[in-house]
């Protein structure tokens, strides 16, 4: 479910919560299998993480167009064996993409991922707030 404006309207200073329906939505556009992805909200970034056993770091890819963030991977093998005159060729491919919206309080050009063991987890840092903002009362004429 995708957020309305009128949702948003009667909650100004709205903060996504991670349990609700409409925090990081995904858009799908999922082809083979999609691996399952746990968010976690820390005090400074937002984590992302997939399993994703036996793919290697060279067949991920992740893309950020404008406020939609894309993990996708492709992968394709090719096995042939040759035993006294018969001939065997095996091949398989597999791949997968999850897209997902970046909230509105994430730094982009921060964004980083790591991949071991695995698992890949990708950090969306949140922007650091202004401490020094400046309030005053506006005169009224």
């Amino acid at each position: 479910m995708l957020p309305t404006i009128a949702k948003r309207s009667f909650r100004p200073f709205y903060m996504p919560n991670l349990f609700e329906d409409d925090f990081f939505p995904v858009l799908s556009h999922n082809t083979n299998s999609s691996p399952a992805v746990n968010i976690r909200e820390e005090d400074k970034t937002f984590i992302l993480e997939f399993a994703i056993p036996g793919i290697d770091r060279k067949d991920l890819k992740i893309d950020i167009n404008e406020d939609v963030l894309t993990i996708s991977s492709e992968t394709k093998d090719e096995t042939e064996e040759k035993n006294d005159g018969y001939k065997r060729k095996e091949f398989s491919y597999s791949s997968f993409c999850r897209s997902f919206y970046i909230p509105e309080n994430v730094s982009r050009d921060k964004i980083e991922a790591t991949y071991k063991d695995g698992i890949l987890s990708v950090g969306l840092p949140k922007q650091e707030e202004d401490k020094n903002k400046i309030t005053r009362q506006v005169k009224i004429s």
